[in-house]
């Protein structure tokens, strides 16, 4: 049984031991500091990847406004090249298309 005992009291002794050598060895930095810069890194990559996101949005929005102006001038140029007179709201249409156009 002392044979028994004497395990059991090494272990413990040895577990506590490696406990405090373990809390020495972090003094520098007191608990949570790793997860900190954990966060602080992940909320850089989320910032990162927002301005990447807010980038792609305003070049996406610009196309968006390109495609739409390209589309006007093609409905425009099937209305001026009409042979036969224009009827009432394709004439209308005509006068929108032609200022928006001049208005950008």
């Amino acid at each position: 049984m002392e044979a028994k005992r004497r395990k059991l009291d090494e272990g413990s002794q040895s577990s506590t031991s490696h406990a405090s050598e373990a809390n020495n060895g972090d003094a520098d930095h007191p608990p949570g500091v790793k997860a900190a810069k954990g966060k602080a890194k992940k909320t850089q990559a989320k910032g990162k990847a927002l301005s990447e996101f807010e980038s792609m949005w305003s070049i996406n929005q610009e196309d968006l406004a390109r495609k739409e102006s390209l589309s006007k001038m093609k409905l425009l140029e099937c209305l001026i090249g009409k042979q036969e007179p224009l009827a009432e709201d394709e004439q209308a249409l005509k006068k929108k298309l032609v200022t928006d156009l001049l208005s950008n």
